[in-house]
């Protein structure tokens, strides 16, 4: 029963990953849209992209906490104790990130879009290199068992821990590039499609190179999970190669459409190849998925509260996208707030 709560934890922490990354990504490509002027265009592509859905990609996250926190409570322990500054850092960081969104749609004057357009673009980095930095810190074997707290420093500030954060914010530019090059042509905006292309590929290739050196830091850093990576998870980890590689092609080639299922397909393989090596433990080296578990009788309520969830919320979730796809779904923004007031003032 251990083995299944895990798995399901692990699908969690893979559409997240998939999800919640592209919304992450997409703010990068915000942050370094340039001007106002010049980076209007790509800034709306960004806000028609994520503005539907990006509250319901992160709901994703309070899923893995609560399965980790309720099914692995001495692993749990452990995570939080030693990666707080990570984890307080993210936490701060997706607020600041979902309110600076919300109101930069919502507010009239160019400085005040401009102040929350920089905390929304800016905790778009930080947020992913903080969750790289807390998977690095895990996998390098720097938390200790028994609920310990270990070194709140060097847990998540090392050579592991900085290759994950890197290269998080390599992948989730790259995977929201994808999505808004396919976003762009939906809706035949050729020139972004162009733009964002061209980023898709570059971000394509920067997460190559940066996944080839920190084989070399693997190596060196974590010695475990490199094993794991080049012997049980070496399948997973070639197909997310060959998913990347697949992908860029596509790109070069304007087949937007394959682009974005690969690019999904490799993004995926990356967070399930890190499971697989690191397999049977969720500390590793120090504490097993079995040791870790919580009673039988709270992994099956757990089972079965997730399986009643997935039937009530998984077609609302298809739905939802399916809906955003088709362009069903309402933008918010200032047009909505002016119209809002125009429709009282008559009222009045």
């Amino acid at each position: 029963m251990s083995t299944a709560v895990a798995v399901m934890l692990f699908v969690g922490v893979t559409a997240y990953g998939v999800l919640g990354g592209a919304d992450f990504g997409a703010g990068f490509w915000d942050l370094i849209a340039g001007g106002a002027e010049k980076g209007e265009r790509p800034r709306h592509v960004v806000d028609r992209a994520i503005g539907p859905v990006w509250e319901a990609n992160h709901v994703w996250l309070i899923f893995c906490f609560v399965v980790l926190w309720t099914g692995f409570p001495e692993a749990y322990a452990s995570i939080t104790l030693t990666l707080f500054v990570p984890l307080t850092l993210a936490a701060f960081g997706i607020v600041l990130r979902g309110s600076s969104f919300a109101f930069r749609k919502s507010v009239f004057t160019t400085r005040q879009q401009r102040r929350f357009g920089a905390g929304f673009a800016i905790s778009s980095v930080i947020v992913p290199f903080c969750f790289g930095a807390i998977a690095g810190g895990i996998a390098s074997g720097r938390v200790p068992n028994g609920g310990r707290a270990g070194d709140p420093v060097h847990s998540w500030l090392n050579p592991t821990s900085l290759l994950g954060g890197v290269l998080a914010v390599a992948v989730v530019a790259y995977l929201a590039a994808v999505h808004m090059v396919v976003d762009a042509h939906r809706v035949s905006d050729h020139d972004m499609v162009e733009y964002f292309r061209i980023r898709a590929i570059a971000a394509a290739i920067a997460a190559g190179i940066i996944s080839a050196i920190g084989l070399i830091v693997l190596h060196a850093d974590a010695d475990y999970l490199f094993h794991g990576l080049t012997t049980r998870a070496l399948p997973v980890a070639l197909f997310a190669a060959a998913c990347g590689t697949g992908s860029l092609v596509m790109l070069i080639r304007h087949r937007h459409p394959f682009s974005r299922v690969l690019a999904v397909g490799a993004v995926a393989s990356i967070v399930i190849a890190w499971g697989v090596a690191q397999w049977d433990y969720m500390l590793p080296e120090s504490l097993t998925v079995a040791d870790a578990a919580a009673p039988s009788g709270t992994l099956g309520v757990l089972l079965v509260v997730a399986v009643i969830a997935a039937v009530v919320l998984g077609p609302a979730f298809v739905l939802l996208y399916v809906l955003d796809q088709r362009d069903l779904l309402a933008e918010e923004g200032v047009e909505d707030a002016v119209s809002a007031a125009e429709h009282g003032d008559a009222r009045a």
